[in-house]
């Protein structure tokens, strides 16, 4: 591998595959003449960009827990893009999506149709506080867009403040709020005022090392709040999904009361984190607060159909003479009627409650399993998602790889932390079985 290849992959930690020195291994080893040949094809055909080119594997079938490629092999999947809470082509899921293509499968914007309603309803039944008014997206990026420019309606304001290293989406206004620099870098201008603070993640880097230093953090964003004067919205992930670090204990409430002191909205963004996989429906149940506005989506689509929804307040549907939304599969049939199925799914099958009892017992065990374990910072966890975090970007590609020669696949995040997202219908056999791969990767990168 030369200097440049390795410093590239050293620039850009968040990707986990594509600019990985292991990656041409990999195509020699594992994948052979008619994976090779799609995936040329995929590569000679397809606009080449980080995190998602060039591809490893061809998938050819998908099944509860399992990715099953063109060669057979069959891969546990830990990854998922997060929205795999019921695993593939779950039956519930499947036959509604099917009864809706039989008797409407589009309906144009300027109608309604009854799964749109009865979707909207549940939603706002299932969201906190008084979060019942609702518009749906054809996603997550989408959903955040339709907050943003809500916001400015309502406040008057354009700036925001959100987080470094946070995630929103990838189109320029949700970059713009972003912080992940692979986004950003290079893009040039991007939304004016979109103001920006550390993470409670990194709280201690620049607010004191103790256990006080996310309640600093959260003074300073009271100070941003104040000396800004005219900030429509604060946006964050209630819980920084890609390197599982949970909301620290008082830290959402004091930033809420910032936001009402100031007269700016609080907006969370749960696309990865809704329904049920943190322990609770939503991860904003956990830190004490209700947000002005929730944007979800993800898994809502049933791990089928491209769903999210922005779930606000009813006193900020203000806005009968502007569009925020306007998309074509705004109410989209198909996609609403996935979207009901899985959250029968979910309700039903008591999948919360799966994720938070089983969530609490595995994370035991891993933490049991790599105690003192050399090359391991900490071990994190929330519901039935986890991550470990290591001391290098090459320790944690090596042994991504090593696990992908045994059939699991998984994401890592910001470069050292491997994330576990496993589908919430995971038996315990197999949700064990998946640890057992992990501590062999463990052993093969320490070999």
């Amino acid at each position: 591998m030369t200097e440049n290849k390795r410093s590239r992959f050293a620039e850009f930690q968040e990707g986990d595959v594509n600019l990985s020195p292991n990656h041409a291994v990999w195509l020699s080893d594992h994948v052979d003449g008619e994976t090779r040949a799609l995936l040329d094809e995929d590569s000679h055909w397809f606009l080449h960009q980080s995190l998602s080119t060039p591809c490893l594997d061809v998938i050819e079938r998908a099944e509860g827990i399992y990715l099953i490629d063109v060669a057979g092999r069959r891969i546990m999947d830990f990854h998922g893009n997060a929205a795999h809470q019921l695993g593939y082509g779950h039956p519930r899921v499947v036959e509604a999506i099917q009864k809706q293509l039989q008797t409407l499968p589009f309906c144009p914007r300027r109608y309604t149709n009854r799964a749109a309603i009865n979707l909207a309803k549940k939603l706002a039944s299932l969201a906190p506080g008084d979060l019942d008014k609702v518009l749906f997206a054809p996603g997550g990026t989408t959903a955040i867009g339709m907050a943003l420019k809500l916001a400015r309606h309502v406040t008057g304001r354009h700036k925001t403040v959100s987080m470094w290293d946070s995630f929103h989406g990838a189109s320029l206004d949700a970059i713009s709020i972003g912080g992940e620099a692979q986004f950003r870098r290079g893009v040039g201008p991007l939304l004016p005022g979109t103001e920006h603070v550390p993470p409670p993640s990194l709280a201690r880097r620049f607010f004191g090392n103790d256990a006080d230093a996310p309640m600093r953090l959260a003074d300073y964003i009271d100070y941003v709040l104040a000396v800004q004067g005219d900030v429509s919205a604060v946006i964050a992930e209630p819980m920084r999904w890609t390197t599982v670090e949970p909301p620290p204990s008082g830290f959402w409430q004091r930033v809420r009361e910032s936001c009402d002191r100031h007269g700016a909205l609080l907006i969370f963004d749960e696309i990865p984190s809704c329904l049920g996989r943190s322990g609770t429906m939503f991860v904003t149940e956990q830190t004490g607060v209700v947000p002005d506005m929730l944007v979800i989506g993800k898994g809502l689509g049933g791990g089928v159909f491209p769903m999210a929804a922005l779930i606000v307040r009813a006193d900020l549907d203000v806005l009968q003479d502007r569009a925020i939304g306007h998309y074509t599969h705004e109410k989209s049939s198909v996609g609403c009627a996935a979207a009901l199925a899985t959250i029968a799914v979910v309700e039903e099958d008591n999948l919360v409650a799966k994720a938070a009892t089983l969530g609490a017992e595995a994370l035991a065990v891993l933490r049991q399993k790599l105690a003192g374990h050399p090359g391991v910072r900490a071990v994190r966890g929330m519901g039935l998602y986890f991550g470990i975090e290591v001391e290098s970007a090459e320790l944690a590609d090596t042994i991504l790889y090593r696990c992908l020669e045994r059939g699991l696949s998984f994401k890592i995040g910001s470069g050292t932390v491997i994330t576990l997202c496993p589908p919430l219908t995971i038996t315990l056999d197999e949700l064990y079985r998946a640890f057992d791969i992990v501590m062999d990767g463990f052993a093969a990168a320490q070999a």
